[in-house]
């Protein structure tokens, strides 16, 4: 017999996932060129070519049992010393190779986070908007998560809100800054007060609260703006990551877990993962994958396009009426629905060949989310559809 907690899961599928599954089948009827899809967040630039080259000189090393091999359960040792040495540089916390563990992902990494520190029947704490993929992520570990209402003004954290969602059985907070769906970055007020928070909160209850920061839009910054990393606020930090976006390497499903060296019990946490691994089936990334990354650890796709698409529907979506908080990175705008019915607006704007997302399942069903990493052409053709939609509402 089929498991029942999957069956169910069946009639709860991804919003995002049956837009772009309708998009596909409408480009067949009218051609994709008039199918504007905002609904995937699928970085549209390509990899570094420095990457592809590593690639192809790992293939053709005759290293095959190394190139193509097992790695070790917790990454290849050299990677994550490379990988260490790199997060030393950039946020100057002495990371060492015991601290990074290697996944599939992001996604990845918050699964292995998520298990390392929250025992089942725990609360994990996050804050809306938040990825839709939270829940499952959090109820695969056996606990319940616990949202903070959003502070849709500017996308900060209610910190209020925070103070009494947190209870004896929090066992992490989950955060995610630039944020996925409203391009917020959580300013460095915000992470201060929030650590202190926490720190008194850990005295009160007696255990810790790990903050698991889920950051792979990181490198994706506006107007020469920062992305203050909670992890020079608060120690109990675990900073999940993936090359996915920064590097346009979706498919390669590469990222990992760097848990903060003061944190507490830091030295098993990494270990601790290769555990997880066992019983989740994991099984680390390929090794291929793994031995190329190195060599592009500080550089990023060409992600100006992104800034680029922002700055055309960010204002023109302003100036047809809609209001939205400007992004302060990613490739998400977060508009809202005018009349507060964001799932009304998804459907009527399949009228005009325009898929977006509606904000329900991000904790947010007033707004909507635009993914605009898509080309530059597409984004500025789609305009005139965008105005036929506001006009639906405001004219």
């Amino acid at each position: 017999m089929i498991t029942k907690k999957y069956r169910d899961m069946l009639a709860q599928k991804s919003a995002i996932r049956e837009l772009f599954d309708y998009g596909r089948a409408r480009a067949a009827e009218v051609g994709a060129d008039n199918v504007f899809d905002y609904s995937l967040g699928n970085p549209s630039v390509p990899a570094p070519r420095a990457f592809n080259e590593a690639l192809a000189r790992l293939a053709l090393s005759g290293r095959d049992i190394e190139v193509h091999g097992y790695s070790p359960s917790m990454g290849i040792p050299a990677v994550r010393e490379a990988i260490a040495a790199s997060l030393k540089r950039r946020f100057v916390l002495d990371y060492r190779a015991e601290h990074i563990f290697l996944t599939t992902g992001a996604a990845g990494a918050l699964a292995h986070a998520l298990r390392a520190v929250a025992a089942p029947g725990s609360e994990v704490v996050t804050v809306a908007p938040y990825f839709p993929e939270y829940g499952p992520y959090v109820a695969g570990a056996g606990c319940t998560l616990r949202v903070v209402p959003a502070q849709t003004a500017d996308f900060q954290i209610d910190l209020a809100a925070m103070e009494a969602a947190l209870s004896p059985k929090t066992a992490a907070v989950l955060l995610n800054s630039p944020n996925n769906p409203s391009g917020a970055i959580y300013s460095m007020e915000t992470l201060v007060r929030l650590a202190d928070m926490l720190e008194v909160k850990q005295r009160e209850f007696g255990h810790a609260i790990y903050l698991i920061s889920d950051e792979p839009y990181r490198e994706i910054l506006f107007a020469g703006q920062e992305c203050p990393s909670p992890a020079r606020f608060y120690a109990n930090t675990l900073t999940c990551y993936s090359f996915s976006k920064s590097l346009s390497l979706p498919g390669e499903r590469i990222g990992y877990v760097a848990v903060h060296p003061e944190a507490e019990d830091a030295e098993l946490v990494a270990p601790v993962c290769a555990q997880i691994s066992r019983g989740i089936g994991h099984n680390c990334p390929p090794s291929i994958i793994q031995l190329a990354v190195p060599e592009v650890l500080e550089e990023t796709a060409d992600l100006r396009v992104y800034e680029t698409n922002k700055n055309i529907l960010y204002p023109a979506l302003r100036r047809m009426g809609f209001a939205c908080v400007e992004p302060g990175g990613t490739f998400y705008l977060f508009p809202e629905a005018p009349d507060g019915d964001s799932e009304g607006l998804s459907r009527r704007a399949k009228e005009f060949d325009l898929l977006l997302v509606p904000g329900t399942s991000f904790g947010c069903p007033g707004n909507f989310r635009i993914s605009f990493c898509i080309d530059t052409d597409k984004v500025e053709r789609s305009l005139p559809a965008f105005q036929k939609l506001a006009d639906s509402y405001f004219a």
